[in-house]
Parts: structure tokens; C-alpha cells; sequence
């Protein structure tokens, strides 16, 4: 088990990356905020030591997929009819940011989750194929067709 101190310092150096992740999976703050919980839970209980800061980052974003993707798949889940919520944060980024983030949240999800750890949390292709699961080569291509998107919906025709 880890000491409060590495949790609470977890908490206040990860909580906005993850809370953005679960936005992005679940358009729902409630949601967001459960899962984010249940995440720094298990980091708490959690006692194998980490490599780098890095390799600590990566594992509370794959804790934080998985646990959104396990809600999405929930009996309950699918069962509710939940309206989508936009995300506060838009409001929050200044305009330009906030309509390039209104327009990634626009995507199908399969594209936006690669799109945001790419351009907003900054992993590089592997790191992205490690976190989701996918394969290194499916991650590049989804990136590809993501950004073609949001060229599209942008207004604009290259956005690398």
C-alpha cells in the first residue's frame, strides 16, 4: 500500500489528464468522477514500484481506460439512456482550444481516444498502442484517418 503522501501526490500531478480520458470515454462528470476514485484507489493499494514518472503516468491512463471501457460494457450502462454531456472543460480552454477540443470530442470514439493522448497528453505511438491495446500499426492508421477528420470538420487540410 502507498503512503498519502504519494497518493495525494499522484492525485494533484494526474487527476486533470485522467478526468479528461474519462471525458472523453464517458461524457458523463458523474461517471468521470467514479471512475477517477476507483482509479487512485488502485494506485493506492497498488505496491509494485514504478521505472519512471512516465511508466507511473502510463499505468493510471490504462487503468483509466480499462475502467471506462468495463462501465461502458455494464449491464446498467446499456440498459440507461444517458444524455451526452459536452465536456466543461471546452468552456474552461481558451476559444481556439476549446473548438479544436469540441471537434475531437466529435469524433467516433475509436478515433478520439488515439487523437487525445497523441496531441493533448503527448504520447508518442507506441506508448498510445500500449495504453489502448491496440496494435502499433492500427494506432497510426486511426491517427491518420483522426486527423482527415478534424482536417475535414476544421476547415483545413493538414493538421501535422
Amino acid at each position: 500500500m502507498r503512503s498519502e503522501e504519494d497518493v495525494k501526490k499522484a492525485i494533484y500531478t494526474y487527476s486533470d489528464s485522467i478526468k479528461r480520458i474519462c471525458i472523453l470515454y464517458l461524457k458523463s462528470p458523474q461517471d468521470t468522477e467514479d471512475i477517477m476514485q476507483n482509479v487512485f484507489l488502485k494506485y493506492a493499494m497498488h505496491d509494485k514500484p514504478f521505472e519512471t514518472e512516465e511508466h507511473r503516468k502510463a499505468w493510471l491512463m490504462k487503468v483509466a481506460v480499462n475502467a471506462c471501457r468495463d462501465l461502458l460494457k455494464s449491464f446498467y450502462r446499456k440498459k440507461i439512456a444517458l444524455t451526452d454531456v459536452i465536456p466543461e472543460m471546452a468552456a474552461d480552454e481558451d476559444s481556439q482550444d476549446g473548438y479544436v477540443l469540441e471537434a475531437v470530442l466529435s469524433l467516433p470514439a475509436k478515433y478520439k481516444e488515439v487523437i487525445y493522448l497523441k496531441y493533448f497528453e503527448g504520447y508518442d505511438g507506441g506508448e498510445i498502442a500500449q495504453i489502448t491495446g491496440r496494435k502499433l500499426n492500427s494506432v497510426y492508421k486511426l491517427l491518420d484517418r483522426g486527423r482527415d477528420m478534424l482536417a475535414q470538420r476544421l476547415g483545413g487540410d493538414d493538421l501535422e
